[in-house]
């Protein structure tokens, strides 16, 4: 069903973004993926890729930036011909307390709403005409921090949030050619939590299953949206173990 469609990742070289890669790619899907600081995990992610027997290249751009992401955009189209499937999964943040009111600084607030709203906008601005060509679909990768007002900072949740309703805004604007939903992880395993250890134990203690979840967790759900859910658009499914319940 997938076989030869392209997809592009944004943050693709590590985490999430490289579960999602290689879940597609396993499913016959040539995969871009973009980086912006991570060139040799992108590097290693992406003969990860080739070794399954389907294209990959590298894309280094800033989503936070416009022009970088539509000029990725359009080598994306030449290289490969089209664009099937847009998962944003880059994100930044800065660990703030969430009480630590003056600690959660002007520039911090700029960086995350850069990458984590204004870049996914970005994104899907500009991949929305290959899209529509297409008739393909969108995932965001949002967070259950957009859900509950919790997270690493003030600004993440809100940056989130705002995530959660430019997919809905996206939905009806992109409609009917192009899907677009998101998914709203937990506490994922990554190198973000790397090193907090007594904080890891204790939410997977309070989740249902008692654990976080590993990237390929998530890459699951969005290969079930990307593959399997063609009646599912302006949805955020929650992929926390049970801890939101």
């Amino acid at each position: 069903m997938l076989n030869d469609k392209t997809a592009l990742i944004t943050g693709g070289g590590t985490g999430i973004g490289k579960a999602i890669a290689l879940k597609l790619a396993q499913s016959g899907v040539n995969i871009a993926i973009n980086y912006s600081r991570s060139e040799q995990e992108a590097l290693k992610t992406s003969q990860e890729i080739k070794d399954l027997g389907v294209r990959c290249l590298i894309y280094k751009a800033d989503v936070a930036r416009d022009a970088e992401i539509r000029a990725m955009i359009s080598q994306v189209t030449l290289d490969f011909g089209k664009l099937d499937i847009l998962v944003n999964n880059a994100g930044t943040t800065h660990f703030v307390d969430h009480s630590d009111l003056e600690g959660m600084k002007e520039e911090y607030w700029d960086d995350i709403l850069g990458v984590n709203v204004k870049g996914l906008f970005f994104c899907c601005r500009a991949a929305s005409a290959e899209l529509k060509k297409s008739r393909g679909c969108i995932v965001n990768i949002t967070s259950i921090a957009g859900l509950t007002g919790l997270g690493s900072s003030i600004a993440y949740s809100a940056s989130k949030a705002a995530a959660i309703s430019v997919t809905k805004s996206l939905a009806r604007v992109l409609a009917p050619e192009v899907r677009v939903n998101g998914v709203a992880p937990g506490i994922v395993q990554t190198r973000w939590v790397e090193g907090k250890e007594e904080h890891i134990s204790r939410l997977a203690a309070g989740t249902p299953l008692g654990r976080i979840a590993d990237p390929e967790d998530i890459a699951e759900v969005v290969y079930s949206l990307v593959a399997h859910a063609g009646f599912m658009t302006g949805q955020t499914v929650v992929v926390d173990g049970g801890s939101f319940i």
